[in-house]
This record gives structure tokens, C-alpha cells and sequence, in this order.
């Protein structure tokens, strides 16, 4: 079987994924599956599994609203956790945002949903992708942004202040971990191939912890101008234990933030379960 992967890529996805797209994990006596991969931005992936173009995606949790009712969330490979949210930056550091443009990286991505969550209704919201923001804001294209992935490094270097982190105030106002993003997997592919699916994952992951050497090169080749220091920082904050398994706190996080985004009305009730049994 040949599955359509998408994933980011950003050190975490590739950190992941490195040794299940290279073959290094295998699941006992079943037919080894096969992948064809695209890497792409969080949003385009969010856009391309809402058109049925993938069988396997890392998508924003904000995204699952709209997909629930195609695909399901393994629960390996994702990216939620403490500390790890979306920060509001700009160059004025008390600057109030009402009334003003901010540039976001994605309609559905996750950092959105807890922006509409966070913000007032007021704010004008600019749609960039992700690491055309910070120079949007230096540049005064908008007033302010809000960034996701290795930004969260490196926005100092940019000049640029940080007015709110939304993770710290998601955190504070819910009680739960700040769910970002997700495997996500086609229903139609059956509860076996999904089992697998989330096995894999895990022994790819398990795989990368053991020997991160073995992914380095493929982690700097698609990190692009990222120095190594934020590379790994940015492995070590977004790839941890729930990265193996969402456990009952990470559905917990899921559920709490689906909810919020229905009573917005952004989308249905999603139906649980959303993990497949893996």
C-alpha cells in the first residue's frame, strides 16, 4: 500500500518522520507500506487534507473541526505540550492590538483559533504564511504577528517584542496542555492500517531519540537557514512525551480546544473519539 504523506518541514516533523520515510522502521510481518511524501507549510497541509489530496497529514488541531468527519488523529507524531504556544510579537512592546492589522499564519491553524480566543473582535487579521511574518512586522506591512515554529527563537534578533504568549494565557484561562497539531489519517484507510500507522510513528520516534545522529543531515537539509542550536531547541520543546502518545491529557487539551472552537461556531460538535486505537 502506498500512502499520499504530508508533514512539515519544520526540525520536529522531520525529526519524526526521518526513519519511517527512510525505511529504518518496519511493523512484523506485514507489508511494508510505502510513502509518497510532500513536505509543505501547516496551513497548505491543512488546505490540501481538507481537498482529499492526502492519506496521512500533520495538521493544525484548529483544522480537525473541518476534517472529523474524513479523518481521525493518531495519537503519535503530534505536537502539543507545555510552554510551546503562539506569541502576538511587535515592534512596540506594550502596543495594544485593537483596532490593529495582524499578520497570522494560516485561517485554521492552531495559533489562529487561540488568537479568536484571546483577541479582541476588532483586530484586523492578515493571512501570511509563517516566516513571512516577522519581516512583515519589522517592515510595518502590519502592526504585529503572530508566530509559530523556530520563530519563537528567534524574534528577538528581529527586534521585535513579545505582547502576549498565547500558550501561557491558554494554559492559565483552560488548565489544559496547548494542543498545536496532529496526525491526522484518512477513516477509509481501516482500524489495522491505522494501528500501524500510530506503531510506526512511535518506532520512528523511538528510533530518532536513539540515535539522532541518523537524522541530523535530513532535519539541516529541510530546516533550511535555521542555525543548529534552533534546531534543536526547537526539537526539544516540540517533540516530547505526548509527541509518543497524546495520553489523557493531550485528549483532554484536543477536547477542550474543539469545544471552544464549536462554540465560536467555527465548525460542528466534533464527534469522539478523535484518536483511532493505536
Amino acid at each position: 500500500m502506498k500512502l499520499r504523506l504530508g508533514y512539515s518541514p519544520c526540525p520536529n516533523d522531520t525529526f519524526i518522520f526521518h526513519a519511517l520515510v527512510h525505511g529504518l522502521v518496519s511493523d512484523a510481518d506485514a507489508p511494508q507500506l510505502e510513502y509518497d511524501v510532500l513536505l509543505d507549510d501547516v496551513e497548505a497541509l491543512n488546505q490540501l487534507a481538507d481537498e482529499g489530496q492526502l492519506d496521512v497529514a500533520k495538521i493544525s488541531y484548529h483544522a480537525y473541526g473541518y476534517l472529523a468527519d474524513r479523518y481521525v488523529l493518531l495519537r503519535a507524531g503530534g505536537a502539543l505540550g507545555q510552554g510551546v504556544g503562539p506569541l502576538v510579537v511587535a515592534k512596540e512592546p506594550q502596543l495594544d492590538v485593537r483596532g490593529k492589522r495582524v499578520a497570522i499564519p494560516g485561517g485554521r491553524t492552531t495559533a489562529n483559533l487561540l488568537l479568536q480566543l484571546w483577541r479582541p473582535d476588532d483586530v484586523e487579521l492578515v493571512q501570511l504564511r509563517y516566516d513571512r511574518i516577522m519581516p512583515a512586522v519589522v517592515a510595518g506591512e502590519v502592526d504585529a504577528g503572530l508566530i509559530i515554529h523556530e520563530s519563537r527563537f528567534t524574534y528577538p534578533s528581529y527586534g521585535l517584542h513579545a505582547l502576549v504568549d498565547l500558550g501561557t494565557w491558554w494554559e492559565e484561562q483552560v488548565g489544559e496542555l496547548v494542543p498545536l497539531g496532529a496526525i491526522a489519517a484518512r477513516r477509509s484507510l481501516g482500524a489495522e492500517t491505522l494501528a500501524r500507522l500510530t506503531r510506526l510513528l512511535r518506532a520512528s520516534l523511538e528510533h530518532a531519540w536513539a540515535d539522532p545522529s541518523a537524522s541530523a543531515a535530513y532535519v539541516a537539509e529541510h530546516a533550511q537557514e535555521m542555525e543548529p542550536d534552533v534546531r534543536q531547541r526547537h526539537i526539544d520543546l516540540y517533540v516530547n512525551r505526548y509527541s509518543l502518545d497524546v495520553g489523557e491529557a493531550g485528549a483532554g487539551a484536543a477536547r477542550a480546544l474543539l469545544e471552544r472552537g464549536h462554540q465560536k461556531g467555527l465548525f460542528a460538535p466534533v464527534p469522539e473519539p478523535f484518536f483511532a486505537v493505536g
